[in-house]
């Protein structure tokens, strides 16, 4: 089956999300470009699943801020699809006074002279935001045993995460008489994971049928609970490890949990293999008073100081004295000395100046500006940061990407308070006199 099924199936990632609840990681970058675990990208998980499945023709439909997702992927080396009929990254563009994507299956349908020409027996709907490793040969294999038109990944989550989550109802037949798009009181607990199998004949009709005339736009919320009852449409169990990182918090306790002596996911594991783009950078480098416990460190970090429970980029520098415990810190980040920093989230190519003490007090007051995102002590630094020396940050205080010293006007930053840029000032003047 394996040899054939390379050429029978057709991926299609879904990695144009904004991703909006990630707050300032998404805020000039797609939710699948988001660095995670230190060295990989989210997107590289969908990815790494594909070729770990044999799927190699792969065509990633990209839309918000997709310069950082793009030249991520490039032509696919990574994951050995630089290849004929490989990966294709499918951006929107405008054509007769039509709109862009505008739902997961408008995005699809806008793509389908891609599937069409390709001619694969099957196309299957990937996500490109979410955490897990899965073999998507066991799901072909229940399609075909079952002779369903359309097979949906589901998961049993607990009831209370109804509200983010296409809930399904199946028969003991596995077959789906009932999907219900984010009920407040599910009728089971079996979430839709959005990862979708359809025979290419049926993945066509369905589209032109809905997304063409009646302009339809969602697999979850407009096409799955009307196709139910005209095909054959089977529910997969998947039991492993998924995550949908959709909030900072998620991101951040998902990222520390990797931490952990048992993860749930092990990407020192063999089996696992996640792939990405590999790294120039020169090996980690721990300086004479370096010191670090249960943490991930990428290549290129130097460590003069105390790290514990973090997981650090590639080129992040932290100089002697400073005490970082908790955190995530990206790319190209110095940390100067004598910090003391909890609880945060620092995005790529920051300055934290000497002597700074960020997550310090209680957790009193959620942020002012996005208190549904930022409520429970954590703290987050967008990208290209310069804070001042000596600055005290406190809890659920936000940083915004190019925040520059002179935007920091006291010395303490209490809780809840959100920190902007003079962007015309701080950074285009920064970046045209270079």
């Amino acid at each position: 089956m394996d040899k054939k099924f390379k050429t029978r199936a057709l991926a299609m990632i879904l990695a144009g999300g904004g991703g909006t609840r990630l707050d300032l990681l998404t805020y000039d970058r797609a939710k699948p470009a988001v660095t995670f675990g230190g060295k990989y990208r989210i997107v590289d998980f969908v990815l790494s699943n594909c070729v770990n499945s044999d799927i190699y023709t792969v065509g990633i439909l990209t839309q918000y801020f997709p310069r950082s997702l793009t030249e991520h992927i490039g032509i696919g080396k990574a994951w050995d699809m630089d290849r004929e009929n490989g990966v294709t990254i499918l951006s929107p563009y405008q054509k007769f006074n039509k709109p862009w994507y505008e739902g997961t299956a408008n995005a699809v349908y806008q793509n389908l002279g891609y599937i069409i020409e390709r001619r694969p027996e099957y196309v299957l709907i990937l996500p490109g935001d979410q955490i897990c490793v899965m073999d998507y040969r066991p799901i072909f294999k229940h399609h075909e045993e079952r002779n369903a038109d359309v097979t949906v990944v589901v998961s049993e989550i607990d009831k209370k995460q109804s509200k983010r989550f296409g809930m399904v109802v199946k028969n003991r037949k596995d077959e789906i008489i009932e999907f219900e798009e984010k009920p407040d009181f599910p009728k089971s607990n079996l979430a839709s994971l959005g990862i979708y199998i359809f025979k290419t004949e049926v993945l066509v009709e369905v589209l032109l049928k809905y997304c063409g005339p009646q302009g339809l736009s969602d697999f979850g919320r407009d096409i799955l609970p009307k196709i139910i009852q005209e095909y054959k449409v089977s529910a997969h169990t998947f039991g492993g490890f998924w995550k949908d990182v959709g909030t900072v918090e998620e991101y951040w306790r998902s990222s520390i949990e990797l931490t952990n002596e048992n993860p749930p996911i092990d990407v020192y594991d063999p089996s696992v293999k996640i792939l990405t783009t590999a790294s120039t950078s020169p090996p980690v480098k721990f300086g004479p008073h370096g010191k670090c416990i249960n943490s991930l460190v990428s290549s290129g970090a130097i460590i003069n100081g105390s790290i514990e429970n973090c997981v650090i980029s590639a080129d992040v520098i932290i100089e002697e004295g400073a005490v970082v415990k908790n955190c995530v810190i990206l790319n190209k980040t110095l940390i100067q000395k004598n910090c003391v920093i909890h609880d945060t989230i620092i995005d790529k190519s920051c300055v934290i100046g000497e002597g700074c003490q960020i997550g310090v007090g209680e957790v009193e007051i959620p942020n002012y500006e996005v208190p549904a995102l930022v409520s429970q002590g954590l703290n987050i630094i967008g990208k290209f940061v310069n804070i001042p020396s000596r600055t005290i940050i406190e809890r659920n205080c936000r940083i915004l990407p190019r925040a520059q010293v002179v935007d920091f006007k006291t010395s303490i930053i209490k809780s809840g308070i959100s920190i902007h840029p003079n962007v015309k000032e701080n950074f285009y003047h920064k970046i045209f006199s270079l």
